[in-house]
């Protein structure tokens, strides 16, 4: 049963006399003009986004990261709402940790006409809250993590990407819904060999096969010279089988006497200074002088 209710749905339902005399005599609250709380205690975090969104316009749904948190989002709590408005709708007042912007794009296809609260679809909820939020970093953990958990596929994110239109970091976007979906699986070659080749530094072999003790793997960039090993990581929020199978292949790789430097392929991409100097410093650490 909802507890958070427009006033007017409130009177409906209940009657006009009945609703005053609920909140005058302190068993309801209305904490802001036109929204009724059929209960007299503290307001829970989904109580408080419905009060945020009657309080906008008709149309209005939640957003971003706070709409994908009704779709079982995982490893993202966010305390403000975020709620997207029809385009020209009047900005509602003021209100703590509400936070709003506004789109032509509210149809079906965008916002789902069935669940409640009423909020984006998953795919749209996941661009917003990446073109919202306050890092490239943190954008690109949002698209991956929501992809890989399920939320949306490279064919949603893509088709509402295209009734999305312009929006901040949409080639970021594009490029973390490529690595999600493993259109880039392995090291972005031509841009580590742009890194190494600006650091001056020899060319490794790459794909090196490994004997392990539960089979072979493969090394992503080796310099046998300086006995060191590159691996690039393609995504964040990798799922655990993953994750434990590089965690033990890292661990071969100490045990059989390398060192080794770990890289995402954001950084490769978008951080190519901090990679080269640490590539360098790794290479000089080892022994190793240009000829």
């Amino acid at each position: 049963m909802r507890t958070v209710l427009r006033t007017s749905e409130a009177v409906a339902l209940h009657g006009r006399g009945k609703v005053r005399h609920a909140i005058s005599s302190g068993r309801w609250q209305s904490p802001c003009r036109g929204v009724v709380v059929t209960h007299n205690g503290s307001l829970a975090k989904d109580e408080l986004d419905l009060v945020a969104l009657h309080l906008c316009a008709p149309g209005s749904a939640l957003g971003g990261l706070t709409s994908l948190t009704y779709d079982d989002f995982n490893g993202f709590k966010q305390p403000d709402t975020f709620i997207v408005l029809p385009e020209g709708a009047d900005r509602p007042d003021k209100r703590p940790g509400l936070v709003t912007h506004w789109s032509t794009e509210l149809g079906d296809a965008d916002v789902h006409p069935l669940r409640e609260p009423r909020r984006t679809r998953p795919a749209r909820s996941l661009i917003d809250a990446a073109s919202w939020c306050d890092s490239d970093r943190f954008a690109r953990t949002i698209v991956i993590a929501g992809m890989q958990q399920g939320l949306a596929n490279a064919r949603l994110m893509h088709q509402s990407l295209e009734r999305r239109g312009t929006c901040k970091r949409r080639a970021l976007i594009v490029e973390s819904v490529l690595d999600a979906d493993g259109g880039i699986q392995s090291l972005p070659e031509r841009d580590f060999d742009e890194i190494r080749i600006g650091a001056k530094l020899p060319r490794p072999t790459r794909q090196v096969r490994v004997k392990g003790p539960d089979g072979h793997y493969f090394l992503d960039a080796t310099w046998d010279e300086v006995n060191l090993t590159v691996e690039v990581h393609g995504a964040p929020h990798r799922e655990i089988s993953q994750w434990d199978a590089d965690v033990r292949r890292g661990n071969e790789v100490a045990i059989d006497g390398r060192r080794q430097l770990v890289f995402t392929s954001y950084a490769i991409r978008h951080e190519k200074p901090v990679v080269a100097d640490q590539l360098t410093r790794m290479f000089w650490a080892r022994g190793w002088r240009a000829a």
